[in-house]
Order: structure tokens, then C-alpha cells, then sequence
């Protein structure tokens, strides 16, 4: 298994560490590549998974409540780790706790853990993950936010926050299109699965960008207890929600395993788009990622103890 997850974490960080090579050596323009994967690719990737996966009513609704009550604890948990610091600040480390990797990383070790059958709910909960998180992080970058030039916000506003990201204009898409049993043109279809393709790199390359454009990342004592929240509060609060929400055996593990997972690299992009202490958002991200190899190990080790 530790092979395994090399296997899997290596690509990511030698992808994110050409970033912060090409970011220390050459003036990027970082804003733009985030607002090309957050407006274009990020999107694609969103309706490809809906079009793609296929779900169950009755999985959704179940595994669902046991995410959002996943998500809800992990963003408590980021909240307090800002105790007392800048709003902004402690606005991204909630969101880096909140918001984890169930995509790249979650998917093929879940894989390695329980093969198809428990990838089928891995991806059930990457793609819960995905549309959550183009919804829940505009919201915690800007409720209850006033700048100086703006009026104080209404819920109308909050909204218009959340919907002016395509990400949520192709869940409404792809849930219609399999709910009338519609299918995309092919050429259409491949358009949109060359650009779910590219989604990866390019957050990944942002990830490394970031961090390459100021050094070695400082790790403060606020980072460390962000990391700790995500990689050790995350799986035991998946463990909780998924007893609380009647989750056994194989479903319950693989909703752990998905919690223990490191902050997600987009997590950054929407930081940036919604004025959020980005710097902040890719050092827990980058120390997440790094400690993740032991962390996930363990879960990975105690999960058979959840499915006799």
C-alpha cells in the first residue's frame, strides 16, 4: 500500500514542484491560469463526472447527509484553528479543512483499497465533493463580508456569488440532461472530456506556481493545526457522520478514507477568485499533501477493522 499511494502522490507533487521551479525563474501571470481552469476547465470536468458516473437515488441521498455532516464538522474545525487571526485568513483555513482531495487522490486509492466496488462509491463522493465545493467555498469567502466599496451583502448577493461560477451552471446542465435521458453530440462530448483532461495539471501547476513565487512556504503553528484537522479530524469526523447517518461496512470505510484525504488543490483557485488568503490556502495545501503519506497509510490500515 505505501507503494501504492507513491505511486500516487509522487506525480503530484513532481507536477506542482515544475510549477514552483518555472514560478521561481520566470514572471507568471498566476490570476489568469486560475481564472482558465476555475471559468473553463473546471467546468468541463464538473458535467464530464455527471454525464459519466453512474449514481443511485437512494446512495445519493444517504451518503450525501454523512458528506455534508463531514463538511460542516471540517470547516468548524478550520474556523477555530483561525481563532483570533485575520478574517481573511481564518476564512482559508476553513476552507482547507473543509475542502479535501477526493478526486485525484481519493479515487485510485480507493482503488488499491477496495477495488471497483468501493471506487463506484469513491467517485459517488468526488463528485458530491466537486459541486460542493464550487458552492461552499464562495460562501465561506464571502458572507457576511463588507469591502470598503461594496454595500453590506444581502442574500441575493451571496447568491449571485455562488451562480456566476460555471461550475454550477453544468450541475444544473448534466442533472437535466440524464434526467430526460439526453445525450451531448460526441464531438461535443469529446470537447468536453479533452478539457476535463486537462483540468489536473493545471490546478496542480497553480498549487506549485504559488509556492514558487515566494520560496519555501513559512509554516506557521496555524498551518500545522489546519493540516492536523484535515488529515486527522477529517477521517474522524467521516467516522462519526457515517455512524450517525446508519453508514456500515465497505460505504462507511470508503467515506473515511475520503475524509483523510489533504486539502484540495482548488481550493486555491476559488481563494484567489474570491479574494482569499491564497498564500495561506497552498501552504496547508502543500503541507497536507506532504504529510498525507503516513496519515493515509494508517487510515488505509484501521479501514478493515469497518468492514467485517
Amino acid at each position: 500500500m505505501l507503494q501504492a499511494l507513491s505511486n500516487v502522490l509522487l506525480p503530484v507533487m513532481l507536477v506542482a514542484g515544475l510549477g514552483a521551479v518555472v514560478s521561481a525563474r520566470f514572471p507568471i501571470d498566476q490570476a489568469t491560469i486560475a481564472r482558465v481552469t476555475l471559468y473553463l476547465l473546471s467546468p468541463a470536468l464538473v458535467l464530464n463526472v455527471l454525464l459519466t458516473t453512474p449514481v443511485q437515488a437512494r446512495e445519493v441521498v444517504s451518503l450525501g447527509a454523512a458528506y455534508a455532516l463531514t463538511v460542516a464538522g471540517s470547516l468548524l474545525l478550520g474556523w477555530l484553528t483561525g481563532l483570533r487571526a485575520p478574517q481573511d485568513q481564518r476564512r482559508s483555513l476553513a476552507a482547507s479543512v473543509g475542502i479535501w482531495n477526493s478526486g485525484n487522490m481519493g479515487l485510485p486509492i480507493a482503488l488499491f483499497a477496495f477495488g471497483q466496488a468501493g471506487f463506484a462509491h469513491a467517485t459517488l463522493l468526488f463528485l458530491m465533493s466537486f459541486v460542493g465545493m464550487y458552492v461552499i467555498a464562495p460562501v465561506v469567502y464571502t458572507a457576511r463580508v463588507r469591502r470598503p466599496d461594496q454595500s453590506h451583502p444581502t442574500p441575493a448577493g451571496m447568491l449571485l456569488n455562488v451562480v456566476r461560477l460555471p461550475a454550477v451552471w453544468m450541475v444544473a446542465l448534466g442533472i437535466t440532461l440524464r434526467a430526460l435521458h439526453l445525450h451531448l453530440p460526441q464531438g461535443v462530448m469529446r470537447g468536453v472530456e479533452l478539457l476535463a483532461q486537462a483540468t489536473l495539471p493545471m490546478v496542480l501547476l497553480s498549487l506549485g506556481l504559488q509556492l514558487g513565487s515566494g520560496g519555501w512556504p513559512r509554516l506557521d503553528a496555524r498551518v500545522w493545526l489546519a493540516t492536523a484537522a484535515r488529515l486527522i479530524g477529517g477521517p474522524l469526523l467521516g467516522l462519526v457522520a457515517g455512524l450517525a447517518c446508519g453508514q456500515r461496512g465497505e460505504v462507511l470505510a470508503v467515506l473515511v478514507l475520503s475524509a483523510s484525504m489533504p486539502t484540495a488543490v482548488n481550493a486555491l483557485l476559488i481563494a484567489r477568485e474570491y479574494g482569499g488568503d491564497a498564500e495561506t490556502v497552498a501552504r496547508t495545501a502543500f503541507l497536507s499533501t506532504l504529510l498525507s503519506v503516513p496519515t493515509i497509510a494508517l487510515v488505509v490500515t484501521l479501514l478493515p477493522r469497518l468492514t467485517p
